[in-house]
């Protein structure tokens, strides 16, 4: 299920977009939950941890527009997908700065909202097929696999070094390196388990993963390099 916000100060406009998401759900056999928000600033204290696939938000409202809320959303969020509702065209150079995939512009008839939303919905279900349950001691965090740069083994447990920082899970790296194999991560070496969207750089014995040096064994080295070229030449 697609977790989607709706953030829209003008009550009317807000309800209008929200029966269009649930037309579409319906026309489309898909599952979409909607939340509602009245500005950014709601959206904002609903907390990092909402999980929205997908934010559709105005840009002019009071409080905290839906460009600076943008702006906010990114610090934590990279991959959420962000769609602007406006009557402003000349906004949309500025929704490039925060990696916007598309814009709705006021006043909204379903035929236009219908195509764009759609679009934003296949962008928002591949971010979907790239999420990773990590079993913590408390709960279950769901994470974009992209947020994950590499996955360390030490003292029997394993850490998860991602960007929102360093979660330890108790269980066997051949195991977690058969779930994540499907997003392209390999082993460096026997405690290192690396994700190849993160790699920087390669040189002599040394993978360099967001900023961190890590070793690569000799005894991995030829899967390892093999590995990157083919994630290289598939981008």
């Amino acid at each position: 299920m697609l977790r989607t916000a709706v953030v829209e100060d003008e009550p009317q406009c807000r309800k209008q977009i929200l029966d269009m998401i649930e037309k579409y759900a319906s026309e489309n056999h898909k599952q979409i939950e909607s939340v509602e928000f009245a500005d950014g600033q709601e959206l904002l204290d609903a907390g990092a941890n909402s999980g929205f696939d997908l934010l559709l938000l105005d840009i002019e409202m009071p409080n905290m527009n839906g460009m600076k809320a943008a702006e906010k959303i990114r610090m934590y969020d990279k991959e959420a997908v962000i769609v602007f509702i406006t009557n402003i065209a000349r906004y949309a150079l500025k929704g490039y700065e925060v990696d916007a995939l598309d814009f709705i512009i006021k006043p909204i008839d379903y035929s236009t909202f219908r195509m764009r939303f759609a679009r934003a919905v296949r962008r928002a279900e591949e971010r979907e097929r790239r999420k990773v349950g990590l079993e913590l001691a408390d709960r279950i965090k769901w994470m974009d696999s992209r947020q994950i740069y590499y996955v360390e083994t030490r003292s029997r447990l394993l850490y998860y070094h991602t960007a929102e920082g360093v979660f330890s899970v108790r269980a066997a790296l051949k195991d977690v390196q058969k779930k994540l194999e499907p997003y392209h991560f390999i082993k460096c070496n026997q405690c290192y388990l690396v994700n190849l969207y993160h790699v920087s750089e390669i040189r002599k014995g040394i993978a360099v993963v967001a900023g961190e040096e890590l070793e690569i064994s000799r005894r991995s080295q030829n899967a390892f390099l093999a590995a990157v070229a083919d994630y290289m030449g598939s981008c």
